[in-house]
Parts: structure tokens; sequence; C-alpha cells
């Protein structure tokens, strides 16, 4: 999703009643709104193309994807945050009234050049810190690349997947994301970057 700066100051209490009411997202870091703008039509074909294989996968299990418009809180040494994933994947839900979700095993994030230093930078750092994340995979939308943090035991280990047909393995889900699954409906073409930006830089790394 993609993110105006906005910034105001307020507590959480004030954030979440704000939110009850507000016309447009926001999210919450550290005590600082940032207001949400639309996404392209590109980005919400990837994301949903996400969120069918993984409902489609997990449909009868206790583990299930939320969209984009459930929260998660992160609350870690001082720092309270709320953000709003693309899709998430929680196995230990909170309550269904409960407007956001604090233990997702799966985050996923498509890139846009407007959000690409939240994701890859600021969200990235804050989702790691989240006890019960497994993976946080960050998409891109102009070429079938996925950069993948998976948890081990010496922390987290970045991958990058290159290639429509490639997968992206999610054993601790016992299933997988194909990459031609999650790029269906998209043209890879020079003139597929509909968001211009001259900092914009493809993301590297070797295929796997």
């Amino acid at each position: 999703m993609s993110s105006a700066e906005q910034p105001k100051y307020c507590n959480v209490e004030e954030y979440l009643a704000l939110e009850e009411q507000a016309l447009i997202k926001s999210e919450y870091i550290d005590g600082w709104i940032r207001a949400m703008t639309g996404a392209t039509n590109r980005h919400n074909c990837v994301k949903i193309n996400c969120l069918v294989q993984l409902v489609n996968q997990l449909k009868g299990q206790r583990c299930r994807p939320f969209d984009s418009d459930t929260k998660v809180r992160i609350d870690r040494e001082g720092s309270k945050r709320f953000y709003y994933p693309d899709v998430q994947v929680v196995c230990q839900s909170n309550d269904p009234l409960s407007v956001f979700q604090d233990q997702p095993v799966l985050i996923i994030e498509v890139l846009s050049p407007s959000t690409r230093r939240y994701d890859l930078d600021e969200k990235m750092a804050a989702y790691l810190t989240i006890p019960s994340l497994e993976c946080y995979i960050a998409l891109e939308q102009h070429q079938p690349i996925a950069i993948v943090m998976r948890r081990s035991n010496d922390g987290f280990l970045r991958q990058t997947i290159q290639g429509i047909d490639q997968m992206i393995d999610l054993p601790f889900l016992g299933c997988s994301l194909p990459m031609r699954e999650i790029y269906d409906g998209i043209e890879f073409t020079a003139e597929c970057v509909q968001e211009p930006d001259p900092e914009y830089e493809l993301s590297e790394g070797t295929s796997t």
C-alpha cells in the first residue's frame, strides 16, 4: 500500500479512535500518524493473487490470511507501531472484534516507488522483531522477483527468488506460492512501471 507523508502526533488510544472514523487508512509509528494513499491496479493484482493462493491452500486450517484492511500491531521495547500489510497470515488470531493482529507468521508487501524505502527498511526492521513471524516477503511489481526473509536459528536470512517458474516455499504453513500465480495477469514490459521515480532501482540478487 502506498504512503503519503502527513504526520500527526498522538497516543495509541487516540490513533485507534481516529481510525474508526477516518475515511482513509493511516499507519502509526511511535506516536506519529502516516496517511496511506491508494495503490495501482498492478499492485492490487499482485496482492490479490497472493491472497487467493493462500485462501485456497489454507482452507479448513487454523492459519488464516488477512488482507490490507487488517492492521498488525508491533509493541516491542518501548516502540509501538501499527501497519497495514498487504497480506498477513495468522495462526493464533486476536479476538474476532479486534481491528489488528499481534502474531502473524507471514507478512507480504508489494513494493512500489512510493513505499519502497519503508517496506525494505523501516517496515522490514519492525516486522522482523515480531516473535511469531516466520517469513517476510517483499514482491516487485514489474518483474517476477521476491525478496524473502526467512527465520533461522541464526536470525533472519535473506533470499532472492527470481523467475516466473520459481516457487516460494512456505514449509511452516505447509504450502507454497508459485511465482506464476503471484504474477498472473501482469505483463512484464518496459512500460510496466507506471510510477516514474528517478531513484527507483530494481532489487539486486541472484536467482534461486
